[in-house]
């Protein structure tokens, strides 16, 4: 009788420290099957987790709450992701409408507008 040995690794990329791989094929409504994009949706979580926190002018553990990232930063980040994948280039052939109260709300809930002494 042979002894069967479990792989333990993942062929699962890494992605940024604030959301999972499933969190964001969720987001986008991407079946769990699907592998063929894992690679670029994790890449794309670390592109998000960079625009967030340049956007909000701050490092996003500072928002940390109860040790965890508040959900309207982990939203604005997904909406991001999903922008970024469904369109992946910077021109279009349809008119772009900007949904309100979307990315730019959920982000000035946490804006930094202290005064930055570097700015001056």
């Amino acid at each position: 009788m042979s002894e069967t040995i479990e792989n333990t690794t993942t062929n699962t990329p890494e992605v940024s420290e604030y959301l999972t791989l499933a969190d964001i094929k969720k987001h986008l409504n991407i079946d769990s099957s699907f592998t063929d994009d894992d690679d670029y949706l994790a890449a794309l979580s670390f592109v998000a987790e960079d625009v967030i926190s340049k956007y909000l002018d701050c490092d996003l553990t500072d928002l940390y709450i109860s040790g965890e990232l508040p959900n309207a930063v982990r939203h604005a980040m997904l909406l991001f992701i999903g922008n970024m994948y469904k369109n992946r280039e910077s021109t279009t052939n349809v008119p772009v409408n900007v949904i309100p109260h979307s990315f730019e709300l959920l982000c000035a809930l946490y804006h930094n507008y202290k005064y930055n002494e570097l700015d001056s």
